[in-house]
């Protein structure tokens, strides 16, 4: 897991320059480091995470993929039969003009 080095010495100091209390500046440090700490636990995505969803979202795809192939024979059949469909209802247009 990946960590920010937080110098809380220096943080601390930093505040106690600006005229802060030792005491609140002690507590101010640590409350920031508590806050970084929970971000990196929440937020960050480690290259295994993004490897684990790239396969899954693959796996996903060839899934889809062969579930085309298999359909692809029934959208032909239903193609032959609507154009077969719409051509006797053309002719039976056509022979009730002529």
């Amino acid at each position: 897991m990946a960590s920010v080095t937080f110098d809380t010495l220096k943080f601390v100091e930093r505040l106690k320059a600006a005229g802060l209390p030792e005491a609140q500046a002690k507590a101010l440090a640590e409350a920031q480091k508590d806050v970084f700490a929970e971000a990196l636990d929440v937020s960050l995505t480690t290259k295994s995470d993004i490897l684990g969803l790239r396969l899954e979202l693959k796996a996903d795809i060839e899934r889809l993929d062969r579930k085309l192939v298999e359909h692809d024979g029934e959208f032909k059949l239903i193609k032959f039969m609507l154009s077969m469909l719409i051509g006797g209802v053309v002719a039976l247009i056509l022979k009730s003009f002529f």
